[in-house]
């Protein structure tokens, strides 16, 4: 998506070298003015083709569900602006440093309009770069702003989604409060109904009194037995097969 459109009816490059100006050899700075006519629109060509693929990005209708952002795509255009940055960077930081270099050395008997004008080509390639480098830069920013909020829209739609959870549990924690409260109502009453429905218990009728079975030491050694066995099992499975978290072990809850 960052190729340069191809341009089969361009000039040849680097076509000053083919026909050079007379006038213009007796500087030796010369071959970097033409060497700046072909990289700076190679240059600005790559800064224009960051800069669309960001406007892209930046006119993209944001979705009402939950955002899907391509983070992949996000990352590949930034990983380019970035190497685009560096190279411009670069160019400038050497066109300066040709510009001192040209400004130190002088070639005897070399016309002073030929050198004036070799040192403002330059100094203009090195300004205009410098332009370009400030382009690519905002690219950058806007860029990161981009990831910014696509990552900002992602956390908010999941927040309001821990929200909503936490309200249904919140619902459910009262409804199991309900249920607890009515079972403990009820549970003390069921028990002793229970009880007094066995047969080692007898309400006698013509006498109006209750009679106990002498066998009723059988229920609680049969009842407290089972009942502290099945406490312990559940204590003793709570400490083999502890409860672990899904990061404990190792799985992803999908979002």
């Amino acid at each position: 998506m960052f190729d340069s459109k191809s341009h089969s009816d361009a000039p040849y490059p680097f076509s000053g070298f083919v026909e050079p100006d007379i006038n213009m050899l007796s500087d030796p700075f010369w071959v970097y003015t033409q060497i700046m006519e072909e990289v700076a629109p190679l240059q600005e060509s790559a800064i224009w083709a960051i800069r669309d693929q960001v406007r892209r990005i930046e006119m993209q209708q944001k979705p009402l569900g939950k955002p899907q952002p391509d983070y992949r795509g996000l990352h590949d255009i930034a990983r380019h602006a970035i190497h685009v940055t560096e190279t411009v960077a670069v160019n400038v930081q050497t066109l300066e440093h040709i510009l001192r270099q040209h400004e130190r050395n002088t070639i005897p008997n070399q016309p002073f309009e030929t050198r004036q004008e070799v040192h403002s080509r330059l100094a203009f390639f090195q300004s205009y770069l410098s332009g370009l480098r400030d382009r690519t830069v905002s690219n950058e920013k806007r860029l990161q702003n981009e990831v910014q909020l696509a990552f900002n829209m992602v956390a908010q739609h999941d927040a309001g989604t821990t929200v909503e959870i936490s309200r249904a549990a919140r619902s459910d924690s009262a409804t199991m409060k309900t249920i607890a409260f009515i079972t403990l109502t009820f549970l003390p009453p069921t028990f002793i109904c229970t009880l007094f429905s066995m047969s080692f218990f007898d309400f006698g009728a013509d006498s109006g009194g209750w009679s106990v079975s002498s066998k009723i030491w059988i229920y609680w050694v049969i009842a407290i037995p089972i009942t502290a066995a099945t406490a312990l099992l559940w204590y003793f499975w709570t400490m083999i097969f502890p409860y672990k978290s899904s990061e404990e072990s190792g799985t992803q809850i999908e979002c």
